[in-house]
């Protein structure tokens, strides 16, 4: 069963396989969004501090049941922190509003502050900052490990000539139809984990026809077409959803994608438009 699937990142960690993304979620309902997860098998809950529900994550995790031990919380630097001092800061907060002693994944959210996520700025010398304050809080094991989130290879290559502690993951936007194949071919040959947010396309790609045709060949829904999709390709997904029955079936993906219809999912015409999402510049580019 792919919850009890994991992965070790670079620095020897096991991060389970299947995470649950908790976006758009509200600080209320993710309490029980979680609780639900947690009693289905999930071990692997993602926030940010975006999100503003990590102290609802964190109420959630002391009251689901399960040890701390056996759970993987990863949350996100804001992508408007681009000083040391203001993520020093950032990280103590995300501890305390979660409540945890430590968090197992710390990444940066995005290279760019989200107003100027299409702007030519790369924001280099504000990155390797935050970096430096994600690193000391690795070292002083307030973090298990740190990484990043939306780092295109430039973003990148700013941190590994300059970091003390290598980044363990990159999460990006990744699922059928839209694959940055050069980036996630790129993150693995440096040994960084890629994880897939928003796998199913936001909803989009529950209207493809082409999709829906080939997840009935397999007898499956679109949603587990496509975090199969992600799983073959080595990459890690996050779907989202408060919705108990979802989470379950999410998990349900003990099936094949055969090399021909992976080949087809690749290569089809991308989503051009996520619908409300595209309001959000990883969606809207903008």
């Amino acid at each position: 069963m792919i919850l009890q699937e994991t992965f070790t990142l670079s620095n020897g960690i096991e991060i389970p396989k299947l995470g649950l993304g908790t976006w758009l979620i509200n600080n209320e309902d993710v309490v029980q969004a979680v609780k639900e997860a947690v009693k289905i098998g999930y071990r692997h809950i993602d926030t940010a501090q975006a999100y503003r529900n990590e102290s609802g994550v964190g109420e959630a995790i002391r009251a689901c049941g399960v040890n701390r031990e056996y759970l993987f919380i990863t949350t996100k630097l804001a992508a408007e922190v681009k000083s040391y001092k203001q993520a020093v800061t950032a990280i103590d907060e995300s501890l305390k509003r979660l409540g945890l002693e430590y968090i197992d994944l710390m990444i940066i959210h995005s290279p760019k502050p989200w107003a100027e996520f299409s702007g030519n700025e790369h924001y280099f010398e504000g990155n390797r900052e935050a970096w430096r304050a994600l690193e000391e809080a690795y070292t002083a094991g307030k973090l298990r490990a740190i990484g990043l989130s939306n780092f295109e290879e430039a973003d990148i290559d700013n941190i590994l000539d300059s970091c003390s502690v290598t980044p363990t993951v990159n999460q990006i936007l990744a699922h059928i139809s839209n694959t940055p194949t050069e980036l996630i071919t790129y993150c693995q040959e440096k040994d960084i984990l890629v994880e897939a947010y928003s796998p199913i396309g936001h909803g989009e790609l529950l209207k493809n026809q082409e999709v829906t045709a080939i997840a009935h060949k397999y007898n499956v829904s679109v949603a587990q077409l496509g975090i199969r999709y992600c799983l073959q390709l080595d990459l890690l997904p996050l779907p989202k959803t408060a919705n108990p029955h979802h989470m379950k079936t999410n998990a349900e993906v003990d099936f094949v994608i055969s090399e021909k219809d992976m080949e087809f999912l690749m290569n089809m015409r991308p989503i051009e438009h996520y619908g409300e999402a595209s309001k959000f510049p990883v969606f809207g580019k903008k």
